[in-house]
This record gives C-alpha cells, structure tokens and sequence, in this order.
C-alpha cells in the first residue's frame, strides 16, 4: 500500500467524522434540552410511557448528590443482574452448547467489566458465554453503560451553564435519551448495515464442517484431572492429533458488534475481536467500525459548545482530540511501517505485518488500534502485543493518558474539561488572576475535582502494576520477560482502570489475581472520577456567572488550545514516563542494539 493511498484513507476517515460530527452533535443538544427533533413524533410518546411505567418524573431536578446515588444505584443493580446471569448460565434459555456457568472470579470480574463500559474479556466468548448472557447480558449493559457515561457529562455541561442552582438535570432523564433517542436507532442502523456486509444475526446451533484437507497439530498431553502434563524440564508434553472437521460459531453478533463500537464498550463476540470476520467482514465495515466508535465521542465536543452557548469552545477542545490523535497515528503507522531489524535480516519489507488482520492491511489494522485506544473502547482488529515496541508504546500512552482523544461516551469530555479547568487554573496563577473558565470562577473545589479525575487512574495503574511484580502468580501470567513483560502488566491495569478493555494478548488473565484486582482497579477507575464530576457539576452550578473582562483568558482561540496541549503530555509525561522508560522504551532500545 503507498503513502499517499494511507494518507487518502487516514484522512478521508478524519472527513467523514467532522462531516457527521457537526449536525449529530447539535442533535444531541437539542435531545437533552429536552426539544424537539425529527424522532420525536416516534419516541416521545414512547418515552412518556417509560416515565409514567417507572414512576419518573421529568421535572424533578436532582442535587448532585441525588443524581450520584441514583447512578450508583441504577448501575449496581445491573451489575447484580449480570452477575446472576454469568453464575446461573446453565439453566437459562438460549444456550445450545450447554455451555456451563462462570467461575465467581471470572463472573465477577467480567459483570463489573461490562458495567463500567471496560468490556475487559478473561474469557472467549465463543466457548464460554451462552447466547442469552450475550443478548441479555452483555448488549443491555452495552448500552445502560455507555448511557450512563453520557448522562454525567451532560450533568457536568449543565454545571457550567447554570446560575446560583443546586440542581444539575434528572439522571432517568438523561439516561433514557442517550439510550432512546441517540444510542438505539444509531445502533439499529449500524446493526443492518453490518448484516449487509456479511456479519452475521442468529441463534442456530454452532456448525461443524469437514475440512477439505486434514490438518495434523501438536496438543498438550493431559492427566487424570485434564491439568496439562510436563516433562522432566518443565516443559509441556505434547501428542499430535489429526483434525478432519471444524466447529463454526454462530449467534447474534451483528446486533452486538454495533452497541460495542457506538458506545465505545469494546468486547467481542468472538475470542478475535473485530479481527473476526464474522464481526467485521469487509474493509468497509472496518472502516464503518472505526468511524462508529469516534462519533459520539466527537459529536460530544459540539453539544457541548451549543449548550454553553459558544460552539468556538467545542471546536477548541475538538481541535486538541484531533491534534493527538493525528500525531498518535503518525508515530504509531510509521513504527509499523519501519518494521524491526530481524524481519530487516530476513529480507521481510512492508512493515510490521505480524498480528495483523490482513484482510485490511497495515493501515486498517493501524486506524483501528488508535482509535480504540483514543477512545475506552477497546475493540481490536490487531494484536497489541505484536506491535513494535514504538508502536505498543502509542496505544499505552492514549490509555494512560485517560483516553481523552476522543475518549470514551462522555467520560473523555468530561476528563478532558478536567484538563482544561487545570490549563485554566495554572494560567490564571501565571497572570496573578481568579482563573475563570465559561464564566464560571475556578476554586479550591474545582481543582481537587479535577485532580483526581485526571490521576485516580494512574494512581490504580501503577499501585496495581507494583502488586503484580511482586506477586509470584502474577508474573507466572506474564508470556513474556523482562521489559516485554512489564509492558504486558502496565497495558492491563492501565486498560482496566481507564475502562478501555483491550489488552496486549501475552498476559493470561483468567486468574484469581488479575479478576480480582482487576475489578477492583474497574471499578475505581469507573466511579471516582465520574462521583468527582458530578461533586464539580454542583459546585459550579451554583456559582455565580461572571462576566469576561479584559484579563478573562479566552478559551476558545487557539493559544489555549495549545496550552491545554501542553499540560496534557506534562501531566501524562510527568506521572507515566519512568514507567514507560521501564517497558516499551527499554524494550525499543534492546531491540535496536543500543546499550
């Protein structure tokens, strides 16, 4: 593939995004200011149905602290619900392989992975969940999470656009318009058009085929209790085995695939992700996919400058998203690119090809890997593990960084006006000014908030990353040593505590350790940053409007967007660096011969 067909491609994506990303944002002002927009003659009256089922009130106005609760509650109620799910398996319906239930670790680390928007997988989904945890389970939290996230940033979006109130907007509210009128008919027509590429929609039995040709393997040797067996050095011992026939999944899939890249969820049906080509059948559909999982997001940055009335202020912080994203890409397709020294030796060009979903080429595979990790997606058509130690060293510092380019539905704005009430902060101490930020003056409050939205994450990665280290059963996952394998550690804990879910694919993860603390790391991650949001959301709601004066800092041009670009790579270089000098930069070293 040439330069200039990638960067047809790469930009074209760009294109398409800001094209749709303008007037769907405006729709989604317009949605949650509660006004009228062309699905209303549809759903309104379907919404109004949902509120008086469900006692709700629409004009009850909720204290941050009631919209807190009422998400911390919605959420572990279905947390509960999933839970129950997982460990029941075997006696609900639709589950044609008679697949059993989830050990209570793997359950319970996979129910609060899907209900913090992680979608973290210890397990193949495939051989492990039956069609009704899928449908019921996994695509209902697919959207009540990502919904969830929506209806917080809105929350924090009316805390500056509110006067001298306590009240920041009803939690049901926001939540049943992210998923009724943004999430759902978005999700059906992203669903048909999969189907139409060849992703397939159904609840048949698994297939099982004859290979045309027999194919011979090597499988592990097991014992009495089916534990692998080992010989006198240790090392697995292995039996060949002749295979003549294939078993092929099937199962709702297309309905699935559409939620998890819409709502950033992140997650496969299958074991290999949307690399499956039964999840992502063409080069279109890839490109759809990738479009799909930066669109609401993107779209966000614009509802939020139409709500606090000056769409300037979404387009700054746009233009910072599309700034790294675009310098992410770069760094990370000409890694690849490049290659390393032994496939040099070899006489292998054409980059990197290992762990790549062919049927879409370098750059595809490349597209979607800084997309789900810019965003809390983490979907792969890739293998993060076999990147270059450069190029898996670009999607860890887009998760490290909270994933705020474009970032998850919701979560990446509002960590991103975390970072911008920082930038704000610091300028205004430069200037010997009351920092102010869309007239609302930042304080003490403001600022504890927004400290611990941007480093509660880190704290989580590099506490958890410790712990593994020294922790025998943890390092005994790691496939690999030395810095390789301390990447492998970071990446996980960084991709759990900032709820993207992808992983390099060298950890084993299905052990009591990682589910645990993993959970843990989930749900901190998750729900400290989003209770500090909401605490933010209050404060500002019921300050005062303050004018803009000839010292007010203005926001919305481009010397603060590029201040606040600054303080996001001091921050991420300041908190992250001696842990990436350790891991991939090491491992980048070695590669290279430079001692």
């Amino acid at each position: 593939m040439t330069l200039p067909n990638d960067l047809f491609q790469f930009f074209g994506l760009l294109g398409a995004l800001l094209l749709l990303a303008r007037p769907f944002g405006t729709f989604m002002s317009r949605v949650y200011n509660g006004e009228r927009t062309i699905l209303s003659p549809i759903l309104t009256p379907c919404e109004n149905l949902f509120y008086r089922i469900c006692g709700v009130d629409r004009t009850d106005e909720m204290s941050w602290q009631r919209y807190a609760l009422a998400m911390l509650l919605f959420n572990l109620v279905f947390f509960l619900t999933l839970l129950g799910m997982l460990l029941a398996q075997p006696v609900l319906p639709f589950n044609p392989q008679g697949l059993p239930d989830l050990s209570w670790p793997l359950a319970l680390n996979t129910a609060v992975s899907f209900i913090t928007n992680t979608n973290w997988q210890n397990y193949s989904g495939e051989s492990t969940l039956s069609y009704f945890t899928q449908v019921v389970g996994l695509t209902v939290h697919n959207f009540v999470s990502a919904a969830s996230g929506m209806a917080i940033v809105i929350a924090l979006i009316r805390g500056f656009v509110r006067r001298t109130t306590a009240t920041i907007g009803n939690f049901w509210v926001d939540l049943t318009r992210s998923v009724l009128y943004i999430l759902l008919p978005l999700s059906l027509v992203a669903a048909v058009f999969l189907v139409s590429q060849g992703a397939i929609q159904n609840f048949s039995d698994y297939k099982t085929v004859p290979l045309t040709q027999s194919l011979s393997y090597d499988k592990p040797k097991l014992n009495a209790m089916g534990s692998p067996m080992l010989d006198q050095a240790g090392k697995p011992l292995t039996e060949k085995a002749i295979a003549k026939e294939a078993t092929i999944p099937m199962g709702p899939v297309a309905s699935q695939e559409a939620i998890k890249e819409l709502g950033t969820n992140g997650g496969g049906f299958f074991n290999a992700n949307s690399a499956h080509p039964f999840e992502n059948p063409t080069p279109l559909s890839n490109f759809m996919e990738i479009l799909l999982i930066l669109l609401i997001p993107a779209a966000l940055t614009r509802t939020f400058g139409v709500m606090v009335g000056n769409p300037r202020q979404g387009r700054a912080l746009l233009g910072v998203m599309l700034f790294l994203f675009i310098a992410a890409f770069a760094v990370l397709h000409w890694s690849e690119l490049a290659s390393t020294p032994m496939l040099h030796h070899l006489g292998l060009i054409g980059g990197n090809l290992e762990g790549k979903e062919l049927r879409f080429g370098l750059l595809g595979s490349n597209m979607f890997s800084v997309a789900t990790t810019a965003t809390s997606c983490g979907a792969v058509t890739a293998m993060h593990d076999s990147l270059t130690p450069l190029g898996g060293l670009v999607p860890l510092s887009l998760i490290l960084l909270g994933e705020i380019i474009f970032g998850g539905v919701g979560s990446g704005l509002y960590t991103m006006l975390a970072f911008a009430i920082i930038a704000v902060f610091v300028s205004g101490l430069m200037i010997g000014r009351t920092p102010e930020y869309l007239g609302k003056k930042i304080e003490v409050r403001e600022m504890w908030m927004s400290i611990v939205i941007i480093l509660i994450s880190g704290i989580v990665v590099l506490i958890s990353s410790g712990l593994a280290m020294i922790t025998p059963s943890a390092t005994a996952s790691m496939a690999n040593p030395g810095a390789h394998g301390l990447s492998e550690v970071l990446y996980a804990f960084a991709s759990m505590a900032n709820n993207n879910g992808s992983a390099f694919t060298g950890l084993t993860g299905n052990t009591n350790f990682y589910n645990l603390l993993g959970a843990l790391a989930m749900l901190i991650g998750r729900y400290v940053p989003a209770i500090a949001v909401l605490a933010m959301a209050g404060g500002l709601a019921e300050k005062k409007y303050v004018s803009p004066s000839l010292g007010t800092l203005p926001t919305d041009q481009f010397p603060f967007a590029f201040w606040l670009t600054i303080v996001i790579l001091i921050v991420g270089a300041l908190t992250f660096f001696p842990a990436l000098a350790l891991g991939p930069i090491v491992e980048h070293l070695s590669m290279t011969g430079v001692n």
